[in-house]
């Protein structure tokens, strides 16, 4: 960088202002000092005072100590305030960049003793083939101040002139013509959704209530004497494996898989399996 200083001329009675022009090389400081020193030894009287040297010392002297004062000085720390997410600007585009806060997703939670969930306004409970719903109203209702609509994915219910109490998708299909409501002793209104695909169970009754564990669920053993032979052995199977995950055990299908492997290698006992890796 260019530095410019302005010196006195001490040999007249005028003051002469002479320009200094040299360049810093931050790797080689001296070199400058040596320069300015050749300047002040041709156009000034300076280094011939006896003085000199001390008050160049001096001088080195008073720059460290205030230089040793600005590193102690502490640095204070202005308040961190909390702000509002708002989009910021990329340096590359002109397109700003909406910055989101990544929510934390709720996990699941252990179902009621009928495999459904209890809501403020309603519960439900469920089987393999249909969920049942039960919505508490006031005593004395009658089946005619009840609105009721069930359709494949989307169920809606509530009373006539208010809001309803239910209203939203279902979280999976159903079958319409199955399913039904009634009105148990004017104070509980009961629904029966049948289920499309009566091998599943329903984390949730309507889409964005809590959702349950369904590896929790428990079916009736009372009920699957009711089922046919094929869909009790693949309940049976379902519930096996849940408890199997839940113990941190292999399922069925993998246990299938082992008994396989190992009759194999009994077949084949010239094969080395010392170093092998089996997923």
């Amino acid at each position: 960088m260019a530095i410019i200083s302005e010196v006195e001329d001490e040999s007249t009675t005028r003051p002469t202002i002479l320009p200094f022009r040299a360049t810093l090389d931050s790797s080689n400081p001296l070199s400058f000092l040596e320069k300015v020193f050749d300047f002040l030894g041709q156009h000034t009287d300076f280094l011939k005072k006896p003085s000199a040297e001390e008050e160049i010392s001096a001088a080195v002297k008073a720059a460290k100590e205030k230089l040793r004062k600005a590193e102690k000085k502490p640095v204070e720390k202005k308040p961190v305030e909390k702000e509002s997410v708002k989009p910021t600007m990329a340096a590359s585009s002109s397109e700003p960049i909406e910055v989101k806060e990544k929510k934390q997703e709720a996990s699941p939670i252990a179902p009621n003793k009928g495999n459904g969930y209890d809501l403020e306004k309603y519960s439900w409970v469920q089987s393999l083939q249909e969920v049942t719903v039960n919505i508490p109203v006031p005593t004395g209702t009658k089946a005619r101040s009840v609105v009721c609509e069930i359709k494949k994915n989307r169920l809606k219910l509530g009373l006539k002139g208010q809001d309803p109490i239910i209203d939203g998708e279902l979280y999976r299909s159903v079958k319409p013509d199955d399913c039904y409501w009634n009105i148990e002793d004017q104070k509980m209104i009961s629904i029966l959704l049948t289920k499309q695909d009566q091998m599943e169970w329903w984390k949730c009754c309507v889409k964005g209530e809590p959702e349950i564990d369904t590896q929790k669920v428990e079916p009736e053993n009372s009920k699957l004497a009711d089922l046919d032979p094929e869909t009790r052995s693949t309940v049976e199977k379902m519930m096996f494996d849940q408890r199997q995950k839940q113990m941190g055990l292999p399922t069925s299908d993998e246990l299938q898989k082992q008994d396989i492997l190992k009759k194999f290698m009994s077949q084949h006992p010239e094969m080395d399996f010392s170093n092998a890796k089996i997923n």
